[in-house]
This record gives C-alpha cells, sequence and structure tokens, in this order.
C-alpha cells in the first residue's frame, strides 16, 4: 500500500494534492511544517514525498529531500516549486529528486509523474553528488514550459552521450547548450561552437576536423579543428542540419570511433568530446525525407531537449523585458525607463524573433531613446505598427511594467512568508537590493519574522 507524505507551509495546498491523488490503497500524511516532515521522512516508511521547495522554515524542500533519500534511498520525492530557475533543477536532480515540476499544477501532469514515481519506488537508487554553483542572467523564464527545459538541463548534463537542441531561431539554443556543459564534469574543459551553416562546404571540414600543411592553397601550417580544440570538452554544432552530405558521413564517424581526419591528413587523430547539436529544422522529418541522414539523426539525438517559443511562454515576457532593460542600461551608463504604453506595445507584439528579437529590441530602445521615459512613439517601426493595428481599449488592464514588478516582488514576499533573506536569494539578488527595489515599488517589508 503506497504512502505518501505532502509537505507545504499551505494547509489546502496539502490537502489539495491528497485529494487529487487519492487513489485506492493509497496512505496520506500531510505536514505543513518541514521540521514535522523531516521527523516524519526519518521514521516513518513513506514511498513517496511531494514538498514544495519554498517552505516558510529555515528548512526547504531541497533539506526535506537530502533527509529523505538519506535514510530511504529507494523512495521518490518530488519537488514542486513556483519560483522554477535552472539552478534549483540541477540541485534538485543531483539531490536525487524523481522530478521537479511548477505550480500552478496540470492535474493529469501531476498524476502520471506520481504513479511513475510509485511505479519505480525501489527499483534505483541515485548517486548523491554536490549541488553545483550556476551562473545566473542567461537562461531566464519561470513558465512551466522553461522549468521543463531546465530539468532537461539538469538530467542530461552529466550524460556522456549526444544532445540535439530543437527550436525556432532565437529561442536559444546555445545557451542551453553552455549550460550542459557548464554543469557536467567536462566544464574545465573547452566549450567550443560552430554554426554549420554560416561556413562553405570546403572551410567547413576544415574548421570541423582541421587540415594538414600543404593540403590547399593558403594552407601555411597544420591547424586544428573544433573537435581537437575542444580535447575533453564540447562540441557545439549549431544548425546542425545545414550540414551538408559529405560532411554527416564524418560527423557520424567521428561520433561512432571517437577519431577525426584532418584534411589532407594520413592518420585520423583520436578525440575525446561531449557533442551538441543544434538545428530550427526538424530532423526527424528531414531524415524521413532523406533530406538528412537518419543514421547520424538517430545518433545525435539520443537525448532531445525542445525550446519552446517565445509565443509559448509569454507570461515570461515581462520577467526577460526588465531583466534586458536593467542589462541594456548597464551597458549604455544611463537610466531609461518604460512607459504603460511602450510596454503595453511589447507585451502585444508576436516576437517571431522570439528572445532574440526582443532583447535586440530593448538594446536599441535603450541606446536611441530621445528622453528617460519611453513611449510608444519612441518605439522601432514594426512596433508601431502593431500598435497602429491593435483595436483601442485593447491594452487598458494591461499593468505597467513597474507594477508586474511590484506584483512579482509581493508575490515573492507572501511565498516565503516575508523572510527577506530567502525573498533576496528567490530573486537573486542581495539583501539590500531587495530593500532598494522594495523602496522604489513602495512595499514595506515590515518586521522579518524569526526563521523557524
Amino acid at each position: 500500500m503506497p504512502r505518501i507524505l505532502v509537505v507545504d507551509d499551505d494547509r489546502d495546498t496539502c490537502r489539495f494534492i491528497a485529494e487529487v491523488l487519492a487513489a485506492p490503497g493509497r496512505e496520506f500524511e500531510l505536514a505543513i511544517e518541514s521540521e514535522r516532515a523531516l521527523r516524519l521522512a526519518r521514521t516513518e516508511p513513506f514511498d513517496l514525498v511531494i514538498c514544495d521547495i519554498n517552505l516558510n522554515s529555515s528548512l526547504n524542500g531541497i533539506d526535506v529531500l537530502r533527509a529523505f533519500k538519506g535514510v530511504n534511498p529507494e523512495g521518490q520525492v518530488l519537488l514542486v516549486s513556483g519560483f522554477g530557475t535552472l539552478e534549483t533543477a540541477i540541485e534538485a536532480v543531483r539531490a536525487g529528486a524523481f522530478d521537479y515540476i511548477s505550480k500552478p499544477f496540470d492535474i493529469g501532469e501531476i498524476k502520471k509523474t506520481v504513479q511513475r514515481a510509485l511505479d519505480q519506488t525501489g527499483t534505483r537508487t541515485v548517486a548523491q553528488t554536490p549541488a553545483v554553483e550556476v551562473p545566473s542572467g542567461e537562461l531566464l523564464g519561470r513558465t512551466p514550459a522553461m522549468l521543463a527545459v531546465y530539468n532537461q538541463i539538469a538530467r542530461a548534463a552529466d550524460s556522456v552521450v549526444p544532445v540535439l537542441i530543437v527550436g525556432e531561431s532565437g529561442t536559444g539554443k546555445e545557451l542551453v547548450a553552455r549550460a550542459l556543459h557548464r554543469n557536467s564534469q567536462r566544464a574545465p574543459r573547452p566549450f567550443v561552437a560552430i554554426n554549420c551553416g554560416a561556413i562553405t562546404e570546403t572551410l567547413l571540414e576544415s574548421e570541423l576536423f582541421g587540415h594538414s600543411r600543404g593540403a590547399f592553397t593558403g594552407a601555411v601550417a597544420d591547424a586544428k579543428g573544433i573537435f581537437e580544440q575542444a580535447q575533453g570538452g564540447t562540441v557545439f554544432l549549431d544548425e546542425i542540419g545545414e550540414t551538408p552530405p559529405a560532411l554527416q558521413v564524418k560527423l557520424l564517424r567521428v561520433l561512432e570511433e571517437g577519431e577525426v581526419r584532418p584534411v589532407g591528413g594520413s592518420r585520423p587523430i583520436k578525440v575525446d568530446n561531449r557533442v551538441v547539436a543544434a538545428s530550427n529544422r526538424d530532423l526527424e522529418r528531414a531524415a524521413v525525407e532523406q533530406q538528412f541522414r537518419a543514421d547520424l539523426y538517430y545518433r545525435l539525438s539520443v537525448i532531445v531537449i525542445r525550446l519552446p517559443a517565445l509565443q509559448e511562454r509569454r507570461d515570461d515576457i515581462p520577467l526577460l523585458i526588465t531583466a534586458f532593460l536593467k542589462a541594456a542600461c548597464k551597458r549604455a551608463g544611463r537610466q531609461v525607463e518604460l512607459s504603460s504604453g511602450a510596454l503595453d506595445v511589447l507585451l502585444a507584439y508576436d516576437w517571431p524573433g522570439n528572445v532574440r528579437q526582443l532583447e535586440n529590441t530593448i538594446e536599441r530602445i535603450v541606446l536611441f531613446s530621445r528622453g528617460s521615459v519611453v513611449g510608444p512613439d519612441d518605439l522601432p517601426v514594426v512596433l508601431q505598427n502593431v500598435r497602429r493595428d491593435t483595436p483601442a481599449g485593447l491594452f487598458e488592464d494591461l499593468p505597467s511594467l513597474e507594477e508586474v514588478e511590484r506584483r512579482y516582488l509581493e508575490h515573492v514576499l507572501h511565498a516565503v512568508g516575508r523572510n527577506r533573506t530567502r525573498a533576496a536569494d528567490v530573486l537573486g539578488i542581495d539583501r539590500r537590493t531587495l530593500y532598494r527595489m522594495a523602496d522604489r515599488l513602495g512595499i514595506k517589508l515590515g518586521d522579518e519574522p524569526a526563521d523557524k
């Protein structure tokens, strides 16, 4: 009979989870305090623990996870968070979490995840490895779609098999590749990237595999290709779908044999790399239609990470605007703010170029703005066209950028019980910055509750 421990500092949430997951033969125990959860985990047998990461306590969900795995390594832990980040996903997976999901729940998905966890209880053990430090400010987003990406990165980072990243142009495929490398055992070694669609076939072969002196006109000395340059590290093959057929054969040989033959060279050279490839094309379909080698596709796609288009994660747009605006102002050495009208237009635009287009647009706005406050008329022409084509009154209920920040900060403070240290950690800032932010937004922090 499966026994499930549900841990959340909100009693109603605990009851809701138990009600949603109720099934014949399942027993539930609820804990609204992390200390009680730890006592139960140490003294009573549970097959599964479902625990919120951000608990109103000095202990968090990662602490509960580690304690539970310490006494019951074959049990499973499912962590829940309303503030999903790559850092937390990495830490959760490496501490032994079965999965990591976001609030609000997709009831159907959480039911499936819980059943998978119960099915695997007692069938595997997870190596306990230390959490890693992950630089912030690169992959941004807190929507379920991005949390799923963080989860996949966390699980794939330590693997040695190839990874294929798919997604539209501008979604951040190279950022994912760098995150995979940075959180792998190969992190001390080089990360070398190449855009396979931006180089002619003749030069691409030399860039990939190197060349010997005299191999072609201008080859005045031996040169290493990126596989040799990244020896022991990671090779990132961007836009792999644009690689000519002849080179696809040679890439397959590298993956299968672990060796390259330089252009004009007589002997192969052994290489040790983790290969990460990316494409904005549907390579599976291209393989079926014989427009890409099927054997190379299957070799590259052992692990596939799909990046969502910005249209699929529109709730992340205010967060991205805030981050890009702050960074652009710092680079430009000036302070620029967006009016509510300008923000309305940015929120309504479709962003076909995805995150890259949004970031470049914010950079341009900061550089070319005529004053410290950017209005709708100061936006690029393509955005002004959106404004003219939008029915009047559509944006009346949309918040300003300042209001978005205020609501988000209030949400974080409420979630952590107004604990300033934990709020600063969730936001990725220090306490002084938190105080300045709260003062600017007119939020009173009040007396900080003592940690339990």
